[in-house]
C-alpha cells in the first residue's frame, strides 16, 4: 500500500496543533509560577488550583473518553463472545463520576490533598504508602499501555495539568466532531447489513447486542463494578478534582461530565455494530474477519479504513489519535504526580528543592512513556489491558481509600491486613489473561478448555474482604494496645489511645482530689497573681 500523502498531511498538521496548544499552556504555566509565590510543584500537578469548571469539565471528560475507552468500547460491540451487553464503558465511567462527585470530590479538595495517596500517607506513614504508591504506578503503566502515544509525552513534560487540560479541550471537541462525521458513511456502506436485523439475528457472526446468561451474570457484575468503581481508585480522577478552583466547582464538574460520556460513547458503539454486520470478504481487507484473525483489538481503524472514503477515514482515525492522546497523558501527569510527591519527596528525598523536583516529575514521564511502549507488544486488546489496571485499582486501592476517608477507627495495622488479603485472594482467584491459574475456585468455578474459569464475581470478593478485614483488624488491634494486652511498644503506629496524666491534690480537709495537669498550671499561675 502506497504512502496516504493526504492523510499524512492532516495528521501532521493535527499534531501541530496538539503539540502548540500544549507549548502555549507551559508558558501560561510558567507566567503564572513567575507573577506569584505559588509553589512550582503545585503548578505543575494541580494548575495551581485554579482550573475552571468550564475547563475542568473538559479535562475530566477528555481524561476517561480516551483511547482505551473509543477503542475498547468498538472492540467489546465487535467481538462475538461479547456484545453491546458487555460494552459498560459509558455507563461505568458516568457512574464513577457521580459517586466520586457525591462522596469524593468534596473531602478531598476540601482538605488541599495534592495526590489521592496523601490521606494514606499522613495516616499510615511513608512503608504502606510507598507500597500502595507502586501499586498505583503499574495501573497507571497499564492505563498508558492501552492508549500509548509519544507526542503526549512531549507536552506533558513542558507544561504539567496546564498543557494536559488545555490540549483535552481540543481534543475532546475533535473527538467528538470526528466520529460522528464518521458515522454516517459507516452506516451506508455497501458491504455491511442492516444493524438493526443484525442485533438479535445471526448474520455473519453472533448478534451484536450479546447476551447475559445465568453463568456469566456475576462475571458481568464484577467488570460493571470494577470499570466503575476502579475509577476511583485512578489518580487521574482525583487530580482534576483536586486542581479544581474549590470544593463545589469539583462536584459540579464530575455531574456534568457523566452525561457526556454517553453522548462521546454512541459512535463507537454504531461503529462496532456494523462491523459486526460487515461481509469482510466484500472489503479490501478480505477474508478471514478481523475476530478470526486475532485483530478484533484493532477494528475500530479497520472498519474506518475499509468501510469509510479515505477522506473519512482520515478524519476517523485523528480522531482516534485525539482519544489516544487525551486519556495518555493523562496517566504520564498521573504516574509523575504520585512517584515525586508521595515516593520522592516524603520518602526518597524529604529535602529536595522545587527545581529538583520538576526533573523527576518528567524524568518519570519519560521513562512511564516507555515502560507502556514495552508492554504494547505483549498485549494487543485495549479492553482486556483496561481491566487488568482498573483490576488493580478496585481491589488494591479503592480499598485503602474507602477506609482512610471514612472510617476512623482504620489504622496502619488494618490497612497491613486488608492489603495483604486482598492481594492474596485475588493471586489464588486467578487471571486468565495474563495465564494466572484459579489455586482457590469460588462457587460456580468451571473447566474450559483445560482451564478453571471463575463465574463468581471475584475482584468483588476480593475488595469487600479487603474493606472488611481493614476495619476489623484495625478495631482488633487498637483494642488490644488499648486493653494493655500488648505493650506500648510494640505500637509502632501508635494507636494507643494516651490518656492525660493526672495529679492528687490535697485539700484542707485532708481529702483528695484529681486534678489535669493543665488545671494545675492554671491554678499555680493564679496563686502567683494573688501573691
Amino acid at each position: 500500500m502506497g504512502l496516504n500523502v493526504p492523510g499524512l498531511v492532516v495528521m501532521v498538521v493535527f499534531y501541530l496543533l496538539v503539540l502548540g496548544t500544549g507549548i502555549w499552556a507551559s508558558m501560561k504555566s510558567k507566567r503564572l509560577h513567575d507573577s506569584s509565590q505559588a509553589d512550582q510543584t503545585e503548578i505543575t500537578l494541580l494548575g495551581n488550583r485554579g482550573i475552571s469548571m468550564v475547563v475542568g469539565v473538559f479535562t475530566m471528560t477528555a481524561t476517561f473518553v480516551g483511547g482505551g475507552f473509543i477503542v475498547g468500547l468498538t472492540e467489546a460491540v465487535y467481538s462475538p463472545t461479547m456484545g453491546l451487553t458487555w460494552a459498560v464503558m459509558p455507563a461505568t465511567a458516568a457512574l464513577s463520576f457521580i459517586v466520586g462527585g457525591l462522596f469524593f470530590a468534596k473531602t478531598m479538595r476540601e482538605r488541599r490533598y495534592v495526590t489521592m495517596m496523601d490521606p494514606l500517607q499522613i495516616k499510615y506513614g511513608n512503608v504502606i504508602s510507598g507500597v500502595l504508591s507502586v501499586a498505583l504506578l503499574i495501573s497507571d503503566i497499564l492505563w498508558v499501555t492501552g492508549t500509548l502515544i509519544g507526542l503526549a509525552i512531549i507536552y506533558t513534560l513542558l507544561g504539567g495539568l496546564y498543557s494536559v487540560a488545555y490540549t483535552d479541550i481540543i481534543q475532546l471537541t475533535l473527538i467528538f466532531f470526528s466520529l460522528w462525521l464518521c458515522v454516517p458513511f459507516i452506516l451506508m456502506n455497501p458491504y455491511s447489513a442492516d444493524i438493526t436485523r443484525t442485533a438479535l439475528n445471526f448474520t455473519y457472526q453472533a448478534p451484536w447486542v450479546g447476551s447475559l446468561d445465568k453463568e456469566s451474570m456475576w462475571r458481568w457484575i464484577d467488570n460493571f463494578l470494577i470499570l466503575s468503581l476502579g475509577n476511583l481508585g485512578y489518580q487521574d480522577f482525583h487530580q482534576r478534582t483536586l486542581s479544581a478552583s474549590s470544593s463545589a466547582t469539583a462536584r459540579i464538574t464530575c455531574f456534568i461530565a457523566a452525561p457526556l460520556v454517553f453522548i462521546l460513547g454512541v459512535p463507537s458503539v454504531l461503529i462496532g455494530a456494523v462491523a459486526a454486520s460487515t461481509d469482510w470478504n466484500m472489503t479490501m481487507y478480505g477474508s478471514p474477519s478481523p475476530y478470526e484473525r486475532g485483530e478484533a483489538g484493532l477494528i475500530l481503524p479497520i472498519a474506518l479504513q475499509n468501510l469509510t472514503p479515505p477522506y473519512i477515514s482520515i478524519i476517523g482515525i485523528g480522531a482516534i489519535a485525539a482519544a489516544v492522546m487525551s486519556s495518555t497523558d493523562s496517566a504520564l501527569l498521573s504516574a509523575s504526580s504520585i512517584f515525586a510527591s508521595n515516593i520522592y519527596k516524603n520518602i526518597l528525598r524529604t529535602k529536595a528543592s522545587d527545581r529538583e523536583l520538576q526533573w523527576v516529575i518528567r524524568i518519570t514521564v519519560v521513562l512511564t512513556g516507555l515502560a507502556g511502549t514495552s508492554l504494547t507488544f505483549l498485549q494487543n486488546s485495549v479492553m482486556v489491558l483496561w481491566i487488568l489496571g482498573s483490576g488493580i485499582t478496585y481491589t488494591i486501592m479503592f480499598p485503602q481509600l474507602v477506609c482512610v476517608l471514612f472510617f476512623n477507627i482504620c489504622n496502619g495495622y488494618g490497612s497491613i491486613m486488608g492489603l495483604l488479603l486482598g492481594v492474596f485472594l485475588r493471586a489464588l482467584s486467578g487471571e486468565p489473561s495474563i495465564g494466572l491459574p484459579a489455586v482457590l475456585h469460588f462457587p460456580g468455578c468451571v473447566l474450559e478448555d483445560g482451564k478453571y474459569v471463575q463465574c463468581a464475581p471475584v475482584q468483588t470478593i476480593c475488595m469487600l474482604s479487603s474493606i472488611f478485614a481493614t476495619v476489623l483488624s484495625s478495631y482488633l488491634v487498637s483494642e488490644l494496645f488499648n486493653r494493655g494486652l500488648l505493650p506500648e511498644k510494640w505500637d509502632i503506629y501508635k494507636v494507643k489511645i494516651q490518656k492525660p496524666r493526672q495529679n492528687l491534690i490535697l485539700l484542707s480537709n485532708d481529702s483528695k482530689r484529681v486534678e489535669n495537669p493543665d488545671d494545675q498550671n492554671v491554678n499555680e499561675s493564679m496563686l502567683k497573681e494573688m501573691s
